[in-house]
């Protein structure tokens, strides 16, 4: 029984599924889009996702921790150059997972793992900067009551003023 076991093991060793998960990753952030099973595709969520948000950060130390999850040179000056640049402003969800169907040689269940910010079709403001927004858990009534407030004295002056005209006639 596999209570509370929430790793899928892809039914391989510890040493094969982090070669394997390497490697998807790497391919990955070097093509911006792979297909593979769905399993695996969720499984590499889980893997690059983290990875990603350290390459926000462009540090030594970032880098080093990088790389010691995907041990390729190319694919760590990939993540921190022009993807790192493409989701500074997004706080995660940065893979997007498509199911494609059945395989025809196993029936597979296959799936396309993409970048988000890499696909021009589902991509609303192509070639928009986004910008890192402040994070906060309040509701931000406050600017809404000060951007109204003029607005209110705007209509109190313009109702005073036609009394105003006909007193003066």
């Amino acid at each position: 029984m596999r209570h509370g076991d929430k790793v899928n093991n892809l039914g391989r060793t510890a040493s094969h599924r982090r070669a394997l998960l390497s490697n998807l990753a790497a391919q990955l952030i070097q093509h911006k889009r792979i297909v593979t099973t769905l399993a695996k595709a969720k499984v590499l969520r889980t893997y690059i996702e983290p990875l990603i948000t350290k390459a926000k950060e462009n540090t030594t130390h970032q880098r080093r921790v990088v790389f010691s999850y995907l041990q390729d040179k190319e694919a760590i000056t990939e993540l921190f150059g022009t993807v790192a640049a493409k989701v500074a402003g997004r706080p995660g969800g940065y893979t997007r997972i498509i199911k494609l169907g059945a395989r025809t040689g196993d029936a597979a269940e296959t799936a396309m793992i993409e970048l988000v910010d890499f696909n021009e079709i589902y991509g609303k403001g192509k070639g928009e900067a986004k910008e890192a927004g402040k994070r906060t858990r309040r509701a931000g009534g406050k600017k809404k009551a000060d951007a109204a407030a003029p607005a209110v004295a705007e209509k109190v002056e313009s109702k005073a003023e036609p009394k105003e005209e006909k007193a003066a006639e």
